[in-house]
C-alpha cells in the first residue's frame, strides 16, 4: 500500500496477515495531490499541489526523480497514456491537455480545451 502524506512524504506500508512495515520512500517537500499507478505498475506518477510530476519506480527501491515542473500553468491531473509506460498525459486548469515522455520529460503534443476545467 502507497500513500502520501500531507508533507511530501511517500510511504509504503508492507502487510502481511496481522504484521505490517512501514517505510518512507521518498520526501518531495511538496503537497502530493495525486498517486497514479502505470498499468504494468512499474512506475509511479505523484503528482504535486504545485504542479511538479515525480516518477518514482518501487523495484529499484530509489528516490522520486522530477520529471515535469510545469509552476506556471498548474496540472490538476497527470495520467499514463496506455498500452505502455512510455507517455503520461497532463491536464492543467486553463484546460490545456499535454502529452509527455516519461524518459526525459520532453514535452511532446497539446491541445487547448478552451474551457477551464476543474475536478469534481
Amino acid at each position: 500500500l502507497y500513500f502520501s502524506a500531507q508533507e511530501g512524504i511517500l510511504f509504503f506500508y508492507h502487510i502481511k496477515d496481522l504484521q505490517y512495515e512501514v517505510k518512507i520512500c521518498a520526501d518531495i517537500l511538496q503537497p502530493i495531490s495525486s498517486l497514479i499507478f502505470s498499468p504494468d505498475y512499474s512506475v509511479l506518477l505523484l503528482v504535486t499541489d504545485q504542479g511538479t510530476v515525480y516518477t518514482y519506480k518501487p523495484a529499484h527501491s530509489g528516490k522520486a526523480v522530477k520529471l515535469l515542473d510545469t509552476c506556471s500553468s498548474c496540472f490538476l491531473a497527470a495520467d499514463f497514456l496506455t498500452p505502455g509506460n512510455k507517455y503520461c498525459v497532463s491536464v492543467t486548469i486553463s484546460g490545456e491537455v499535454q502529452v509527455w515522455s516519461l524518459e526525459d520529460g520532453t514535452y511532446l503534443s497539446k491541445i487547448n480545451l478552451e474551457i477551464k476545467v476543474h475536478i469534481t
